[in-house]
């Protein structure tokens, strides 16, 4: 009766079920998202800590480079998490499994349809940023308390990025334009301050990289598991809000413009 209930007030629900019905099973592909950024934290972060010196913070504190690195990790896995979800798996669904002209012969919308797929990656990023704060508390990477609010973090991350990335996709007309996905978000994982600080850059490059999404992501789950606030993380907040909320009325639309001619 509860679920019945649910799914009335929020048909976006269907999706989500049928989501988890089909990858259940799929544990390893469902946790490949976040095993990248782990073993470049295990890796570059503790791998070249001693080689690195001390961080210090806007408040004037000090943390390790695996400290520092940490919380990029983390929103780069919430990243990845949310664009396997709403990119390859969105387009799979459109031109070969044909789920969604299924759908849309119920009483299902286009935004539902949008919302679910958004949702799902929500509930992807969720785990993901549980599970890896986690990991983080175990080595000893979570100086503060606050950063049992990683997740939350990590779920405005994957609403940034599964809206924004299944507008995209709903304009890909093959296999080969996911290239252009990689060939973003390759740069944005290895210079989105995730390896070394904003002010490392050159004067002039500064701007691109906090053009970035994934640098508000960073900026976001760093200040969070460091339990040090600033004004920057209101804009980090406000960015990835907007980016998804944009991405999410495309993917709407477009969903309806392909399907429903």
């Amino acid at each position: 009766m509860t679920t019945a209930l649910a799914l009335g007030r929020f048909p976006a629900w269907h999706i989500v079920f049928r989501n988890y019905w089909v990858h259940r099973r799929e544990w390893l592909i469902f946790v490949s998202g976040f095993l990248e950024p782990l073993l470049y934290l295990l890796s570059i972060g503790i791998g070249i800590e001693m080689l690195v010196g001390e961080f210090r913070l806007a408040d004037g504190s000090v943390v390790s480079y695996t400290e520092f690195v940490a919380p990029a990790m983390l929103a780069a896995s919430a990243m990845n998490g949310a664009l396997f979800d709403t990119t390859f798996g969105v387009f799979f669904k459109i031109r070969y499994e044909k789920i969604y002209d299924a759908v849309l012969a119920s009483p299902l919308r286009p935004i539902d349809v949008a919302l679910g797929e958004v949702t799902y990656a929500l509930i992807r990023g969720f785990l993901y940023g549980g599970a890896f704060v986690i990991v983080m508390a175990a080595l000893g990477l979570t100086p503060s308390w606050w950063a049992v609010f990683g997740p939350v973090a990590a779920i405005v991350i994957a609403y940034a990025f599964g809206g924004a990335g299944m507008a995209l996709t709903t304009y890909m007309r093959s296999w080969q334009d996911f290239d252009f996905i990689t060939l973003a978000v390759l740069p944005m994982f290895l210079f989105s301050a995730t390896f070394f600080p904003l002010d490392r850059y050159p004067d002039g490059v500064e701007w691109i990289v906090q053009l970035t999404p994934l640098y508000h992501g960073v900026v976001l789950c760093r200040g969070v598991t460091t339990g040090v606030f600033e004004p920057a993380m209101l804009v980090a907040l406000a960015y990835l809000l907007v980016m998804g909320s944009v991405g999410l009325a495309v993917a709407s639309k477009r969903v309806g413009t392909l399907l429903l001619r």
